[in-house]
């Protein structure tokens, strides 16, 4: 397979570029940000963009994938709805559909999160602004449409978030998680997890088009 990885500098997109990198049936990545990775490898290759809501002169590199894997979002703590919506749902529909329009043969991925509104019509602000997000890529007209809602992302294996509050956060919570995946099982899954999971779907699909946190730990088993 061939991927195409979209935020691959943040926490869940460094953990789905280090699954991707080590699957054998993956022969290249490449690797789409406003910054480089900074990693060297063989299979992997990146474009750099400043405006990734302006990627036709890219349009040709984007085109043969089998898959993308679109892990890019901020954090909604202080945006209006307005700016989270250009950032969220413009910028991701803005992607989609120059895929799309490539290659509809393609499968898509979207990391949305735990309570995610599929109405997009609830009282939390980011919830709805996913789920009106989420609709609009499955009904695209991909080979494949997958929200992945993961609950507390665990990092493994050196991933870490880009924001040092969050770092400081995770830094707090590490001892925590044995603790919460003893007793809430269903509510958390580590950033590899979600990696094997992305590459999972991408192989053989996956029987609902909305993957809450239980069905990425089974997509992420089935390999």
């Amino acid at each position: 397979m061939n991927i195409l990885i979209f935020g691959a500098t943040g926490m869940v997109g460094q953990g789905v570029l280090r699954e991707c990198l080590k699957a054998r049936d993956v022969g290249h990545v490449v690797a789409v940000g406003r910054q480089s990775t900074g990693i060297v490898h063989e299979r992997l290759s990146e474009i750099v963009a400043p405006d990734l809501t302006n990627l036709a002169a890219h349009r040709d590199r984007l085109a043969p994938f089998d898959a993308c894997f679109f892990c890019l979002g901020v954090s909604s703590v202080g945006m209006n709805e307005a700016d989270y919506t250009r950032v969220t749902y413009d910028l991701t529909l803005s992607v989609a559909r120059l895929l799309v329009r490539e290659n509809s043969q393609m499968v898509f991925t979207y990391v949305s999160g735990a309570g995610t509104d599929s109405t997009g019509e609830g009282k939390r602000m980011w919830a709805r602004v996913k789920g009106r997000t989420e609709s609009a890529l499955i009904a695209l007209g991909f080979k494949g449409a997958y929200m992945f809602r993961p609950g507390i992302i665990q990092p493994m294996h050196a991933v870490r978030s880009k924001t040092p509050a969050y770092r400081a956060t995770y830094a707090l919570a590490t001892p925590l998680f044995g603790v919460i995946r003893t007793f809430w099982p269903r509510s958390i899954v580590t950033s590899e997890q979600v990696g094997l999971a992305m590459l999972g779907v991408a192989r053989r699909g996956y029987a609902r088009a909305i993957l809450e946190v239980p069905d990425i730990q089974e997509a992420a088993r089935v390999q």
